[in-house]
């Protein structure tokens, strides 16, 4: 099941990259927001991708607590709760 995630996780990070990389030339789509949305997800897996967002951190520092933040949620999307836990 891990494998399954693993992959689906790459997938959804790589449309949003994607698509925000056809929305920096499309008027009615973010494409800095896609792009952002697509590195969050694809920081947890990717090493590339970490290594990228950590020079980004150091050459836009302001931009990188909403990252951080954002990355924080996404992290939350994917945990699986404990049903005894409720």
């Amino acid at each position: 099941m891990s494998e399954i995630k693993r992959i689906a996780i790459l997938i959804l990070g790589w449309f949003f990259v994607v698509i925000g990389i056809l929305g920096l030339f499309l008027p009615f789509l973010q494409g800095l927001l896609f792009i952002m949305i697509g590195l969050a997800i694809l920081s947890s897996r990717s090493e590339t991708v970490k290594r990228f967002l950590r020079y980004l951190e150091k050459r836009y520092p302001q931009h990188h607590e909403r990252l951080v933040a954002f990355r924080k949620r996404i992290k939350g999307w994917f945990r699986r709760e404990d049903i005894s836990d409720l």
